[in-house]
């Protein structure tokens, strides 16, 4: 079993010595609403696609899908409260067989310890009120979770969907460090935070080893995806950025707008991600799979920020998106390209739109409209090649080169392209 670790530039992950791209899927519920054989189905779909990293909560979410199963962390008379005092560890053992299962399959884990809904002063907290843990309990059940899951060397997000607005959020999030630092000590951290927010106090800063943020589901703030990744980036102490929540698949706009994500908009938020600052990884998310809706379930009282009725599990697991995702995996890794640095200044047109980043060799540029562009500087003696991110499929591209300025026409493709220039 692989263990992550951060490369000595801090800008990436390293499995075993290699660089890491993580593709994760996002599957918070699946601990209370997946049975072990639809586990194992899921897995090998998702793995066959080249995903590498499997986002969990290892408490029962708030805000899943109903389920007719009955896992559960703590004893429950109606699924939503919960006694503290009591573990079950039955519900541990389960969960470790399906973590088992999938660490035999290839998968890193990144579990989140306490979502925000459990701690004091949030705005899961102030929705629903009755499932905050009382401090009391808030180590023995670290230590559960910790004990239980530790042999797969997976990455504690610490937090879940959560910011950090007043002392009661910050003091209780304090303690949780201090348990998993304590019953984890080799661990990697991270935080995951709610979206289109880069507040993360600078001691929990200090205290991790990638920086996550979520770009989120709002309609009118896709922006934030480029946005967060050059404030996180740009962070002292450095760590390597992954936008882990972008807007997902087929989730309905926030603030219950009329209209859902789809397949280019989740693609746009994943490039502005990866050439902005956030080239460590990129995480997908169906909406279906993180909740895991079935037919015929009963509703979850709780709605959370499950915007417009999910789509059913067999027809969010082939969402097409998700091969976008794994395509830019696996474009990555067969140029060897494992950090990437934002270049905006090379852009003359439409600096808020298209992403530039380079490396030793290359320029990658992320043009979301089929228009004329310019850049500055002189790429003669670059070889120029494009990718119709809608077909995958390469193009024809040209690129009329100056001594001091570049410019592009208009290309052979009808969305969206990823442009490269390469030094000859």
């Amino acid at each position: 079993m692989g263990v992550l670790q951060i490369s000595q530039d801090k800008t990436h992950l390293l499995l075993d010595g290699r660089p890491f791209f993580w593709l994760a899927d996002t599957c918070w519920s699946a601990f209370t609403n997946i049975t072990e054989t639809e586990w194992e189905e899921y897995l090998n779909f998702r793995q066959k696609q080249g995903f590498n990293v499997l986002q969990i909560n290892t408490l029962h979410q708030w805000d899943r899908c109903g389920s007719k199963l009955n896992y559960f962390p703590f004893p429950t008379e109606d699924g939503i409260r919960f006694d503290f005092e009591r573990i079950l560890p039955e519900y541990f053992s389960r969960a470790r067989r399906m973590c088992q299962c999938a660490a035999d399959k290839g998968f890193t884990l990144m579990l989140v310890v306490m979502w925000c809904n459990y701690v004091p002063g949030t705005w899961a907290a102030k929705v629903y009120d009755r499932n905050v843990i009382p401090e009391t309990y808030v180590e023995p059940i670290i230590q559960k979770i910790c004990q239980s899951f530790n042999e797969f060397h997976p990455v504690y997000a610490i937090s879940g969907d959560t910011g950090f607005e007043g002392d009661g959020t910050i003091d209780r999030y304090r303690l949780a460090a201090d348990c998993v630092e304590k019953y984890a000590p080799d661990a990697l951290r991270a935080w995951h935070i709610k979206g289109r927010y880069d507040g993360l106090p600078q001691e929990f800063a200090d205290r991790s080893d990638i920086y996550l943020y979520q770009s989120g589901h709002n309609p009118a703030a896709q922006h934030m995806a480029h946005e967060l990744a050059e404030s996180f980036a740009s962070r002292t102490p450095k760590h390597p950025v992954i936008n882990s929540e972008p807007c997902y698949e087929q989730m309905g706009y926030s603030h219950h707008e009329y209209g859902r994500f789809r397949q280019k908009d989740i693609r746009c938020a994943l490039w502005n991600s990866l050439l902005s600052g956030a080239c460590a990884g990129i995480s997908y998310g169906a909406h279906g799979i993180w909740n895991w809706q079935k037919p015929e379930m009963p509703e979850n009282p709780i709605a959370g920020e499950g915007f417009l009725r999910a789509m059913s599990v067999g027809q969010a697991l082939r969402f097409p998106g998700a091969e976008d995702f794994a395509f830019a995996k696996s474009f990555l890794e067969e140029k060897g390209i494992s950090s990437l640095t934002p270049c905006q200044e090379i852009l003359i047109d439409y600096p808020e739109d298209i992403r530039a980043a380079r490396t030793e060799r290359e320029i990658l540029l992320y043009v979301p409209v089929n228009a004329p562009f310019a850049l500055k500087g002189d790429y003669r003696k670059y070889g120029v090649s494009a990718v119709d991110l809608s077909t995958r499929k390469a193009i024809p591209f040209e690129l009329a080169c100056g001594e001091q300025t570049a410019h592009a026409g208009m290309h052979a493709g009808y969305e969206d392209v990823i442009v490269i220039l390469e030094k000859l």
